[in-house]
């Protein structure tokens, strides 16, 4: 029994329908880094592109991907998927910055993230930018200290990403309220004689 031919095959649908998806989510993608590959074979060499972008909707949720492919937009595309794939959720300070400072490493990549001061803008460099924008931080400081390679700076951002925690996520942990952990902080002497004579 012979099989019917399906028109317009399932894959370009489903694309088609998943790009109708993102464009409602509001997802962002950035490319950081293309890079031509060669394969050595018996007839000569075989070029490829290697692509890492790092996708974001701007509210908390960023993620990063890399793919290989013989032409650039099918590179790109592959590597936009895996980024979608895998996004974390990352808590921030009313909205625009880092609850406090953390480091990240992955292999000889070693990077250094600080929260910031309203005004202060987005201080870091190529692949670090890139990460912050699509995630939606509007005041970061951050310093590669570790290799330049583009895969080992995002890599080294995400594992620093990924120790941030929020007060609120700390209090239950520890099962305590927000305000237990910051603790009153002690009156200067002075202050406690003018309370206690008043």
């Amino acid at each position: 029994m012979a099989r019917e031919p399906r028109e317009g095959g399932g894959r370009g649908r489903d694309r088609e329908r998943n790009q109708d998806r993102d464009a409602d989510d509001g997802i962002v993608d950035k490319l950081v880094t293309i890079n031509r590959v060669a394969k050595v074979v018996k007839g000569g060499r075989r070029f490829a592109f290697a692509a890492l972008v790092v996708v974001g909707d701007q509210k908390g949720r960023v993620g990063y991907g890399a793919g290989k492919a013989r032409e650039v937009p099918e590179a790109i595309r592959k590597a936009t998927e895996r980024a979608k794939r895998g996004m974390i959720r990352v808590p921030m300070k009313e909205g625009r910055t880092l609850h406090h400072d953390v480091e990240g490493h992955f292999g000889a990549g070693n990077v250094v993230l600080r929260s910031a001061t309203p005004g202060t803008g987005i201080i870091a460099g190529g692949p670090l930018r890139a990460v912050f924008e699509s995630l939606g931080i509007g005041d970061v400081v951050a310093k590669n200290l570790g290799s330049r390679n583009p895969h080992n700076m995002v890599k080294a951002t995400f594992a620093a990403l990924q120790k941030c925690a929020s007060p609120r996520s700390v209090a239950t942990r520890r099962g305590k309220k927000v305000p237990e952990l910051f603790g009153r902080r002690e009156q200067a002497p002075a202050q406690q004689e003018v309370q206690a004579n008043a």
